[in-house]
């Protein structure tokens, strides 16, 4: 029989994606998530409506399953406003708690864990607060700031020493896949500015500051590292990095962004999207009339994202932040080497929000 595997933030834009990927190898999948994940594919699985910050709900939810060999943890908590909750205890706390709701009562339970794979990034290295080795690599010390990474992955590796599975962490740069109204997801935040720019007529300058090159990572590719990981005994007890495998700049981008979106390049427009975007919520809706489309509202649609993405594009910046390269040698050298085209990652996923009906048509 095929594996059972707990996919924990299955709503979320790296939980969706490993959904879809699971179940695309055959997989037994138990999505657990407050809502249920909305997904391309039309094969069956199981969905857990529960919130992993109520430990009551968790347990009794959680307790009941049998036959669970994987995890795939991507459950995230993000206080509103987003940036400045990285450095927030109470937040650290949370996540941590979070992923106890979610492996205790799994475990108490019986299920035969085999492989635990957990989600972090490259806020590992310090990126949020400091200037970081380039390339960062998996084999450098820990990075000495609180953050709740660290607090998850002492109490895994714990756990696993306990209980005998094998686990692998994840650190990607990036991430642009399915899901709206999220923490961190570009695609519907540069979609909706696109569609308002194209709606008052204007063309759809970068909002950003200063230049800056970077790195991403399709959420359909991270998936498949985390089926990769759950098979190949090259992960046990690893972190990998893991990018698309080639850089950009938001600049060279746009001009991709802005055609898909059908709405001229225009030059440099400096907004602080997490104003300018809210701010827009009737204009949204008078969209959303116009071409028929899903019934979601601009805050819906955002999540924390428009914040995200500020910190993304350097909004305010005169100088370019430090920049923030890592490493994918360990994960091509265990095996893994698939790669994906930054760009097409980037169309790929606006079509599939304006075939969805969530954005406006071209």
């Amino acid at each position: 029989m095929a594996d059972k595997i707990l996919i924990a933030g299955a709503s979320g834009v790296v939980g969706a994606a490993a959904v879809e990927a699971f179940l695309r190898e055959g997989y037994e999948v138990v999505a657990l998530s407050r809502r249920r994940p909305e997904i391309d594919s039309t094969q069956s699985f199981t969905h857990l409506a529960v919130d992993l910050q109520d430990a009551t709900a968790s347990h009794a939810a959680l307790e009941a399953l049998q036959g669970v060999t994987q995890v795939v943890y991507t459950a995230l908590y993000e206080q509103p406003g987003l940036i400045a909750g990285w450095r927030d205890t109470h937040q650290m706390q949370t996540n941590l708690a979070m992923l106890k709701h979610c492996l205790e009562p799994l475990l108490a339970a019986g299920n035969p864990v085999r492989h635990v794979s957990l989600l972090q990034g490259t806020k590992a290295y310090g990126i949020h607060l400091h200037a970081i080795p380039i390339p960062a690599r998996e084999s450098s010390p820990r990075d000495p700031h609180a953050n709740f990474y660290w607090l998850q992955e002492d109490y895994l590796k714990a756990l696993a020493g306990t209980h005998g599975f094998a686990w692998t962490i994840l650190r990607p740069q990036l991430i642009i896949g399915h899901a709206y109204g999220v923490a961190m997801n570009l695609a519907p935040v540069i979609g909706a500015y696109g569609a308002l720019c194209r709606a008052q007529g204007e063309p759809m300058g970068y909002p950003g500051g200063v230049s800056w090159v970077w790195e991403a990572v399709d959420a359909r590719l991270l998936a498949k590292v985390f089926v990769w990981a759950g098979l190949s005994p090259r992960a046990a007890g690893l972190h990998f990095n893991v990018t698309n495998g080639d850089v950009f700049e938001w600049r060279d981008l746009w001009p991709e962004l802005a055609d898909t979106l059908g709405v001229a390049v225009g030059p440099d427009q400096p907004r602080e999207l997490k104003h300018w975007l809210p701010a827009h919520a009737a204009q949204w809706d008078a969209l959303v009339a116009k071409h028929a489309l899903r019934q979601v509202g601009l805050p819906e649609l955002l999540g924390e994202s428009h914040h995200y993405a500020d910190f993304c594009f350097a909004y305010g910046a005169s100088e370019a932040p430090p920049p923030a390269f890592v490493s994918t040698i360990r994960l091509r050298q265990a095996g893994f080497t698939e790669v994906c085209d930054t760009r097409e990652t980037f169309r790929y996923w606006l079509n599939n929000f304006i075939e969805r009906g969530i954005l406006p048509p071209r």
